[in-house]
């Protein structure tokens, strides 16, 4: 008698894995922000304390994001700057989907409001996952493969 087999749950597709690390190391640090943000604005106001949540927890993000979500080796500010960028882009985004909805109807019921923004978020999250990984976390030099190689038998082919 044989044990029964177990089944796998791993996912096997390398960018559904990278998005499913995108969405929790975003959640994650999305759910402490707003902790932080109840936090400092007992402190200092609102705005300056929004403000401060905004930059740390974008750093916090886009290093966590470079080191779980896509494993990039790239680095410094200039990696940090493109997340920003990214981020001020959806901010822009949900934004403007909150003003069409006030433009279209004045005044919203709360349930149709986060509906409109949860919808506009998770538009802006996938293009911001897409962007992160195909402009700020792409690798900029992929391996060589045995083809590409100066002595390889397609590039002495090609030169005879």
């Amino acid at each position: 008698m044989t044990a029964p087999s177990r089944r796998q749950t791993r996912i096997s597709h390398p960018l559904v894995a990278a998005f499913v690390r995108f969405v929790v190391c975003g959640g994650g640090v999305g759910l402490m922000s707003s902790g932080a943000l109840v936090l400092l604005s007992e402190r200092i106001p609102m705005v300056v304390a929004n403000a401060l949540v905004a930059v740390v927890s974008t750093v916090i993000a886009t290093e966590l994001h470079r080191r779980v979500s896509f494993r990039s080796e790239r680095k410094g500010w200039g990696v940090h700057l493109q997340s920003g960028v990214t981020v001020a882009v959806s901010y822009a985004f949900t934004t403007g989907a909150l003003l069409c909805l006030h433009a279209v109807r004045p005044e919203p019921s709360a349930l149709v409001e986060q509906a409109v923004y949860l919808s506009a978020s998770a538009l802006a999250g996938v293009a911001r996952f897409a962007l992160l990984r195909v402009v700020v976390f792409a690798d900029r030099n992929p391996p060589r493969s045995r083809d590409d190689s100066p002595l390889s038998k397609v590039a002495v082919a090609m030169a005879a």
